[in-house]
């Protein structure tokens, strides 16, 4: 009789380990970051439009987690899927769907984590007077046909395109949406290498248009509204506005260790909810288009 009650007892406590055991397992954090173990060093480049998500995620993160380095620089989407490819870098941070700039195969080899939705605006000099262009119009402007502001109901003044490199997801996204895929016309464009750089160029040059990410647009350029529809997030939620993509950060396989807990992070709520949306991005769940 005693060993039967000594038994039941034992079997008693297994069951109680059990349920701890699974109850750790099914964590979402890595176990090395519950244990504030997590370490190790992350570099994180690509896209200048999710660059300042990623930088402030990056803060946010080492402060959690102070044995991680977190480095998050620019580069243009393309850079950061070239370099994701060859592990130069560990996550690569693109405006655009790694299968648009890579081979298939290559491609393959990547994992899409896509942590948000961004909007782009068309913006111009503030002495611009122009309050809307049509797509036709931007296409017209684009391609070289219309090159004075006069022509769209604005000043007789020269119109100065402010382009990005060829390996720039948002120009990408810009050409695909809005230029319907035509090329742009050659040899009056300035070419800028960063978002940054494209609104000071903007601000300080006269005449001049561009597109930036909503997260960039600011009082010193004038954004303009898209076939009478504003640049909102608001709207880009809602369908009515089509000028936007996913932001993607692509591992070379599956993410492990920090870089895992780093992504992971990217989709909390602390993200989401907090420099996420302050900074003009949009949650991926909130979005009712596709």
């Amino acid at each position: 009789m005693l060993n039967s009650r000594f038994a039941k007892v034992a079997i008693v406590v297994l069951l109680i380990a059990s349920l701890f055991t699974f109850a750790a397992c099914g964590s979402k954090q890595p176990q090395s970051a519950d244990s504030g173990n997590l370490s190790g060093n992350i570099t994180v480049a690509g896209s200048t439009a999710l660059q300042p998500l990623a930088e402030q995620a990056a803060k946010m993160f080492m402060e959690k987690y102070p044995n991680v380095a977190i480095t998050v620089q620019g580069g243009g989407s393309g850079t950061g899927l070239t370099q994701v490819v060859q592990g130069a870098i560990d996550i690569g941070n693109s405006d655009i769907f790694a299968e648009e700039k890579l081979d298939a195969n290559t491609a393959k080899s990547l994992v899409d984590h896509k942590v948000a939705i961004v909007g782009f605006a068309v913006v111009v000099n503030k002495d611009v007077t122009v309050d809307n262009l049509t797509q036709q119009q931007l296409i017209d402007i684009f391609t070289g046909k219309i090159t004075n502001w006069k022509d769209v109901g604005g000043p007789d003044m020269k119109i100065v395109i402010i382009n990005r490199p060829a390996s720039s997801g948002t120009r990408a996204t810009f050409k695909k949406v809005v230029l319907k895929g035509q090329e742009e016309a050659q040899g009056f464009a300035l070419t800028e290498d960063s978002s940054g750089a494209v609104k000071k160029a903007v601000a300080d040059t006269k005449g001049a248009i561009s597109y930036l990410a909503l997260s960039y647009v600011d009082d010193t350029v004038k954004a303009l509204k898209y076939e009478g529809v504003e640049p909102t997030a608001q709207n880009i939620i809602d369908g009515k506005y089509p000028i936007w993509s996913y932001e993607h950060m692509y591992t070379k396989g599956e993410p492990t260790g920090a870089a895992k807990a780093f992504l992971d992070f990217m989709m909390s709520d602390e993200v989401q909810k907090g420099p996420l949306t302050k900074l003009g991005f949009i949650p991926v769940t909130e979005m009712k288009t596709k």
